[in-house]
C-alpha cells in the first residue's frame, strides 16, 4: 500500500509538471537608473512563483514567468508588452515600475482584455485610464500606493508634524515627476500653502546647485521631492556642499538603494512613505525576508516595497485564477473584482481588495508607513508605525 500511494503521488507530481504552464508576463526596468526598483520587484515575483509552484501550481499548472526589460522607456515598454501578448501568449501581466511606461504599455493589455496588476508604478491616473463610460471593463489593477496618497503623507509630514510652511518642490521631467508635482501642489493647496519654488530637473542631471540656491534664497524650510534615486542623491549631495541643512521629504523612491548609496551620509534623515519596511514585524514578513535572503544570497533588498509589492501581486493574481477556474481574461478580471479568498501577503492581508469600481488595494494613508534613512537603511520613522505594522 505505501508503494501504491508513493506511485500515485509521483504520477500526480508528473502530471502537474507535464501540464502546460501558465505564462505570466513580467516587465520592468532591469537595467538603468530605475533598475533597483525593477530588480527588487522581479525577485519578489520570482519568490512567489517558486512558492506557488512548490505547492502544485495553479489549476494544476506551473507558473512560468516571461520577463522583459522595458529599460524605463515608454516606447520600449509598449513594445515589450505587445510582444508578451502576441508572441508569448501570456494570460496576465505583472510589474511596470515607471508611471510613463505604465501609461504607454498597459493600453495593450486593456485592448487585448488581459488583466495586468501594476506592482510598482504609482502615478494616480494609472488605474483611471480605462474607466466607464468609455470603457465598460477596466483590466488595470494596482497594488502600490498611488501618488495622491503619498503626496498627502508628504505634506502631513512637512506641514502637520513639523509645522513648516515654506517648502520647495523638486521633481524630475518624467511623467512620474510631473504628475507627482501636481499631486503635491494640490495637497499643499488644501492646507493653504503654496511652494516658494518649484524646481524641475532632467534624468541624469548631475548638478542641482542652481535650483537649490533658488530654493534657499526663497526661504525654503524643506525640500519635497518627486524623482528617482540617482537624481535625488544629487539633491542631497548638493545641499551638503552648500552647507544647507533642511529636511528632505519625498515620495517612496527616497528608499532606493542608489539614492542611499550615492548620497551616503547626506541621505541620513530623509523621509518617505513606504508600503513595506524590511523588518520582521509579523511572521509573514519574517518568512518573506528569509526567502529573499535564500533566493538572492543577500539580506539587503535594494527597494523593499517593490519586492513586497511584486510578491503580493502574484499571490493575488494566482488567487483570482484559482477562483475563475480559467485563464480567460474576462474571467480573471471578474475574479479580481470579486475575490473571495483571503490572501495573506507581505504588505497586508487582503480581504476583497478590489471591486468593479475600485482597482486599488491601498486606499488610505493608514495603509502606509513613514520611513526614514538611518545608518544607511530605511526604518520606521515613528514607533507608532512599527507598532501598527506589528498589529499591536
Amino acid at each position: 500500500m505505501p508503494r501504491l500511494i508513493l506511485a500515485l503521488l509521483c504520477l500526480l507530481a508528473l502530471s502537474v509538471h507535464a501540464a502546460p504552464p501558465l505564462r505570466i508576463g513580467v516587465s520592468g526596468p532591469f537595467t538603468g537608473g530605475s533598475s533597483p526598483m525593477g530588480i527588487s520587484m522581479r525577485e519578489g515575483i520570482r519568490i512567489a512563483a517558486a512558492e506557488i509552484n512548490a505547492g502544485g501550481g495553479v489549476l494544476g499548472r506551473p507558473i512560468e514567468l516571461v520577463e522583459r526589460d522595458d529599460e524605463a522607456r515608454n516606447e520600449r515598454g509598449a513594445q515589450v508588452v505587445q510582444e508578451l501578448i502576441e508572441k508569448e501568449h501570456v494570460v496576465a501581466g505583472l510589474g511596470i515600475v515607471n508611471t510613463g511606461v505604465a501609461l504607454a504599455s498597459q493600453r495593450a493589455y486593456q485592448h487585448a482584455r488581459i488583466p495586468v496588476i501594476t506592482s510598482v508604478a504609482t502615478g494616480s491616473v494609472i488605474t483611471k485610464q480605462f474607466v466607464p463610460p468609455q470603457y465598460p471593463d477596466n483590466f488595470v489593477f494596482r497594488i502600490s500606493a498611488n501618488d495622491t496618497l503619498q503626496a498627502a503623507m508628504i505634506v502631513m509630514e512637512a506641514i502637520d508634524r513639523r509645522g513648516l510652511k515654506r517648502v520647495s518642490i523638486f521633481h524630475d521631467a518624467t511623467n512620474y515627476g510631473q504628475l507627482g508635482r501636481e499631486d503635491l501642489e494640490r495637497a499643499l493647496a488644501a492646507r493653504g500653502v503654496h511652494p516658494v519654488t518649484v524646481e524641475r530637473f532632467q534624468i541624469r542631471e548631475s548638478d542641482m546647485t542652481t535650483q537649490l540656491r533658488r530654493a534657499r534664497e526663497a526661504g525654503a524650510e524643506a525640500i519635497l521631492t518627486y524623482g528617482i534615486g540617482p537624481e535625488l542623491a544629487q539633491i542631497a549631495n548638493g545641499m551638503a556642499r552648500m552647507n544647507w541643512r533642511v529636511p528632505l521629504i519625498g515620495s517612496w523612491t527616497l528608499a532606493m538603494s542608489n539614492f542611499i548609496d550615492n548620497a551616503g551620509p547626506n541621505a541620513e534623515g530623509a523621509r518617505m512613505p513606504q508600503t513595506f519596511i524590511a523588518e520582521p514585524t509579523t511572521p509573514r514578513r519574517r518568512a518573506f525576508l528569509g526567502a529573499w535572503k535564500k533566493s538572492s544570497g543577500s539580506e539587503r533588498i535594494p527597494v523593499p516595497p517593490a519586492a513586497a509589492q511584486g510578491y503580493d501581486s502574484l499571490l493575488l493574481l494566482a488567487a483570482a485564477i484559482r477562483q475563475a477556474g480559467s485563464t480567460e481574461g474576462d474571467r480573471i478580471r471578474e475574479a479580481l473584482e470579486e475575490l473571495r479568498e483571503k490572501v495573506e501577503g507581505v504588505i497586508m492581508t487582503y480581504h476583497q481588495p478590489f471591486s468593479k469600481d475600485n482597482h486599488e488595494t491601498i486606499t488610505s494613508v493608514h495603509d502606509i508607513f513613514m520611513g526614514e534613512v538611518r545608518n544607511g537603511k530605511v526604518v520606521f520613522a515613528y514607533d507608532e508605525d512599527r507598532r501598527r505594522a506589528s498589529g499591536k
